[in-house]
């Protein structure tokens, strides 16, 4: 049981990985909005699938949802929603490349909201373990040239504010599983995440249908592809909510970072590059951090 969470951690990192392959010729079609709306909107009814099943081989009742599990998921969801939307700001700007090494500091920030909300501790040695491995993805996403965009006011704090909203989203999903009190951990687990969900489709769904009524009719058009990038999302989603309900979210979220790790796999068998000295320095360093976390 100790190490279940890092099991379920390294998972959904995968499942991420995979989920933004699937997303790729979608965010093409949809744009970046309405890509992220498809995670949400066709994750929904598997993770109620997902919870349906939980609660028939575990026997439990579907938790009452308190006011603090509400209000814990729905700033989580809302936090998750506003780091994507200030991504997409900083896109627009063509600063996305620099701003994306800002929002790698989300462990960092994980770790500080977490102590301040949640009471998780911080020792010595996981506050090293974050930032060494930390210090790797930002080695690796860092961009090279003498470039004007290399570094702006600007993108930094919209960087740091997007870190700081996944950072929150992170916190909200293990304070609402927490709050939920429920016997079982996965039972708490899946009720967070398709409440997260149901928060997240309905204000996506609204902005849609205000905002960009076209893009909606798009999602509807491309339901095949955006189902299964819709499933994958969901199943990497249930495996970082299981995670949270073991173990802080400092910890989860440090560890992945091992998605740099699976991405650059990727990249070198399908690109077959040659590892550069900066990259390889990066990945030691996150292989060391992560390597310190997990002997915590």
């Amino acid at each position: 049981m100790a190490w279940l969470w890092a099991v379920f951690t390294v998972v959904a990192s995968g499942g991420q990985v995979l989920r933004n392959a699937a997303q790729k010729e979608l965010t093409a079609t949809l744009g970046t909005v309405g890509a992220t709306q498809v995670r949400f909107l066709f994750g929904l009814p598997l993770a109620v699938v997902f919870l349906a099943i939980v609660l028939a081989t575990t026997h439990q009742p579907l938790p009452d949802l308190n006011a603090l599990t509400i209000a814990w998921t729905a700033t989580g969801a809302i936090a998750q929603v506003g780091g994507t939307a200030l991504l997409l700001a900083v896109m627009q700007q063509r600063s996305f490349v620099v701003t994306t090494a800002y929002v790698k500091t989300e462990p960092i920030q994980v770790a500080l909201f977490g102590l301040l909300f949640l009471g998780d501790q911080i020792t010595p040695l996981l506050a090293l373990a974050i930032v060494i491995a930390t210090a790797g993805v930002l080695i690796i996403s860092w961009p090279r040239g003498s470039s004007a965009e290399v570094f702006s006011w600007q993108a930094a704090g919209l960087g740091l504010a997007s870190g700081a909203l996944f950072a929150i989203a992170a916190i909200g999903l293990r304070g609402g599983i927490r709050a939920l009190d429920s016997p079982s951990f996965v039972v708490g687990a899946t009720t967070t995440l398709v409440l997260g969900l149901v928060i997240q489709v309905v204000i996506l769904s609204a902005y849609l249908l205000l905002a960009d009524r076209a893009t909606l009719r798009a999602i509807v058009r491309a339901w095949r592809p955006s189902l299964l990038a819709g499933c994958i999302g969901a199943f990497a989603s249930q495996m970082w909510c299981l995670a949270f309900a073991l173990e802080t979210a400092a910890k989860v979220r440090t560890l992945a970072l091992v998605e740099i790790l699976f991405a650059q796999a990727v990249s070198r068998n399908l690109f077959k590059q040659s590892l550069a000295s900066r990259e390889a320095a990066g990945i030691a360093l996150i292989i060391a951090g992560v390597g310190l976390l997990l002997n915590l």
